[in-house]
């Protein structure tokens, strides 16, 4: 909460943001009113030779996707009564020049009503849509719970594209009987092949995490998992289907964290003082899925993991977001020098500054996870 409170003025500028955009939504709803309104007063103070057909004509058209079928019926009523009106009083409602502007009122109105239904049918098969993405995003990501083997884990997927909700970034939390075990990983491509890579690497990852006692011979299940994948897959899929990613062995009570990097971005370990580090592999290492291209053992390196301290995984469609200058995000520049009071509220304040940095204009779908490890104060709260 702290974090949010030295940022007020860009949360201030966010919130006129929304607010601004709110005004503007209420206008817009207001405006076939206001047409209406704005028509009738047209035809009082003007000479009959003078229409405001172009008021009534208009009104119904915009509500059309904007309101129910009944108030862009309603709407629709009132703009054909408002064309007969001021005919009943000054020029017979007979004439071709009357009977043209009531026939196109009509004629805008029921077209008007059609493009509301469809606008609403349509908007129901997205519904629907979205809650079948959201269904299979919890089936093949679901979110880890918030405490794990008495670490605070929080996890977040930000698609690059609206209404998208899951594609090939991965991520996973898991206790086993030889300390939490977790993944962060990035596979190529995109769609649903992307995804059900993903589905395949995290399979193999909770079975293997559960039975194997080292980490690199959990890295090595992964690895003929994709490899057995690959044969069913067909064009190049078949010979360059891969995943980059970072796994890491959190022991229970030891102040360590032992990580196998194939190919991923540098994890970030923060400090509780607000130092920032990044978890670099003694030597790099290609891909899980492309072992033919060159053979070597999986070697975990093993690095501190004091009490108070935050491990943030990420996939490169954070280090690569870049603003209007074409620069990219520096999560470490960021970070340096900052404080949060849980790994929940990091994920929010650096999604929120991804979003300012690109202006909303993400390229890259997102996935990051954050494990603190709680200081005995922090602890003893919890416990409380």
């Amino acid at each position: 909460m702290g974090q949010r409170a030295e940022y007020g003025d860009d949360d201030g500028g966010a919130r006129g943001g929304a607010e601004h955009g709110g005004v503007a939504r209420r206008v817009v709803r207001g405006l076939p009113a206001l047409l209406l309104v704005g028509g009738v007063a047209y035809d009082l103070a003007t000479p009959p030779p003078f229409t405001a057909v172009p008021f009534f004509v208009a009104a119904p058209l915009i509500a059309a996707p904007l309101y129910t079928f009944r108030a862009t019926f309603v709407l629709g009523v009132f703009a054909v009564l408002a064309v007969i009106a001021p005919h009943l009083v000054e020029t017979p409602l007979g004439t071709v020049s009357a009977m043209t502007e009531l026939f196109t009122v009509v004629t805008v109105g029921g077209l008007a009503l059609l493009i509301n239904r469809l606008v609403r049918r349509s908007g129901e098969r997205l519904a629907s849509a979205r809650v079948i993405a959201e269904t299979a995003q919890r089936a093949v990501l679901p979110v880890p719970a918030e405490r794990v083997g008495g670490l605070l884990v929080a996890a977040r997927y930000e698609a690059a594209q609206a209404d998208a909700f899951i594609g090939g970034d991965l991520f996973a939390v898991q206790d086993t009987p030889h300390g939490v075990r977790l993944i962060v990983g990035d596979v190529r491509g995109k769609g649903m092949g992307a995804v059900e890579a993903a589905a395949i690497v995290l399979g193999a990852f909770r079975e293997a995490a559960e039975q194997e006692s080292s980490l690199e011979a959990v890295v090595q299940r992964l690895e003929r998992a994709l490899a057995r994948e690959g044969t069913r897959r067909d064009g190049l899929d078949a010979v360059e289907g891969f995943t980059t990613a970072v796994l890491a062995e959190i022991p229970r009570g030891n102040g360590t964290v032992r990580v196998v990097n194939r190919g991923h971005p540098e994890p970030l370990v923060l400090d509780a003082d607000g130092g920032v580090g990044a978890l670099e592999p003694p030597e790099p290492a290609l891909p899980i899925g492309m072992g033919e291209l060159g053979t070597w053992p999986d070697r975990a390196y093993e690095v501190p993991y004091p009490a108070g301290a935050t491990l943030l995984f990420y996939t490169d469609g954070l280090t690569e977001a870049r603003d209007a200058h074409g620069t990219f995000y520096d999560p470490a520049a960021w970070l340096a020098g900052r404080s949060f009071p849980g790994p929940g509220a990091l994920l929010d304040a650096l999604v929120d500054d991804v979003r300012r940095h690109t202006g909303g204009g993400a390229t890259d779908d997102m996935a990051l996870l954050a494990v603190s490890r709680p200081s005995a104060s922090s602890a003893t709260d919890h416990a409380v």
